[in-house]
C-alpha cells in the first residue's frame, strides 16, 4: 500500500502530457475530450508543461506539441525496443503474406505499447508509429492480451481503465461484464477492436483482429492484423486472417522466449 495519497495535480499533468503525445492535433478542446479534465485545468497543465520544457505551442495556432525533452521520460524503457527488434522479420513476412498491416505490442499497465508495426511497409490509410500506446480495453491488442494474462495484470489494467471516461472502459467499472468479455475472447481465441474506438480513431472504416503471444503458458505480448471493412468483414477476418495470425504469434513466441526474462513486467500483486 502506498505511504501517501497520489498528488492530483501531478496526475492531471501527466494525463495532459499523454494526450499531447497521442493526439495529432492537440488543441485544448481535444485534450479536454481525451482526458475528461475541464478546459481551465487543461490550460493550467499545458502552461506548466511548457514552463518545464515538455510541451510547446505551435506558432500562432492554439495547438500544442511535445518537445524533444519528452524522450528523456522513456530513455530507461527497453522492453518495446528489444521486442520490436526481434519481431521485425516476422512482422514483415506477415505483411507480405496477407497484405494487411499489423502491430505487435507489450503490456504497460493501462495500455499496450506498440513495439513494431508493419503499417509503414506499404500503403494503408491509417498510420501508427512505434511507441504508440494502444488503449487496453479498446483495441484487439489489449483485449487479447488481457483475456489470456495473469489475474494480477488483468486486475491492474481494469483498475486503471476504470478511472478513464472513454466508453470502452465501461466494462472496467462492471466486473461481471469484464469477465464475460474476456471469457468470450478466450472461447473464440481472438479479440476484435471496440466499435466506439473504431469509430473515433478510424471513422468506422477499419478494424482489427488480435491474438496473444504466449510464452511458457503466459501472455507476453499481443499481435494484430488491421483491415478495411469495405474489403473484409469480421467473419471473413476470423476465417481468412486468424490462421496466419496465429502462426505469426507462434513464431513471435519462439523468439521472445530467447529474450532476457528480466525485461518482462512481473505479475502485478493483487
Amino acid at each position: 500500500m502506498a505511504s501517501y495519497e497520489p498528488v492530483t495535480a501531478l496526475l492531471r499533468g501527466l494525463e495532459v502530457l499523454r494526450a499531447v503525445n497521442r493526439l495529432p492535433v492537440a488543441s485544448v478542446r481535444e485534450i479536454h475530450r481525451q482526458t475528461g479534465l475541464n478546459q481551465p485545468t487543461v490550460v493550467r497543465m499545458l502552461e506548466t508543461l511548457m514552463h518545464a520544457g515538455f510541451v510547446t505551442r505551435d506558432g500562432q495556432q492554439a495547438v500544442y506539441r511535445p518537445t524533444g525533452r519528452t524522450l528523456e521520460l522513456g530513455a530507461g524503457y527497453v522492453l518495446h525496443r528489444e521486442v520490436g527488434e526481434v519481431a521485425s522479420p516476422i512482422m514483415s513476412a506477415l505483411r507480405r503474406q496477407v497484405g494487411w498491416p499489423s502491430d505487435v505490442a507489450v503490456f504497460d499497465g493501462d495500455a499496450m505499447v506498440v513495439a513494431h508495426t508493419s503499417r509503414g511497409e506499404g500503403r494503408f490509410l491509417f498510420e501508427r508509429r512505434q511507441g504508440y500506446r494502444a488503449p487496453i480495453l479498446a483495441t484487439s491488442l489489449g483485449l487479447s492480451f488481457l483475456a489470456f494474462s495473469d489475474d494480477g495484470h488483468r486486475a491492474q489494467a481494469l483498475a486503471l481503465a476504470a478511472r478513464s471516461p472513454e466508453p470502452w472502459n465501461d466494462a472496467a467499472r462492471h466486473p461481471g461484464r469484464a469477465e464475460a468479455l474476456f471469457a468470450k475472447i478466450r472461447e473464440d481465441g481472438f479479440a476484435v477492436m471496440d466499435e466506439a474506438y473504431a469509430l473515433r480513431e478510424y471513422s468506422g472504416l477499419a478494424s482489427s483482429i488480435g491474438v496473444p503471444v504466449m510464452v511458457g503458458g503466459r501472455a507476453r505480448a499481443a499481435v494484430n492484423l488491421m483491415y478495411l471493412r469495405e474489403a473484409i468483414d469480421r467473419d471473413d477476418a476470423a476465417t481468412r486472417l486468424l490462421p496466419v495470425l496465429r502462426e505469426a504469434a507462434e513464431e513471435l513466441a519462439k523468439v521472445f522466449a530467447g529474450l532476457n526474462a528480466g525485461i518482462w513486467p512481473a505479475p502485478a500483486a493483487r
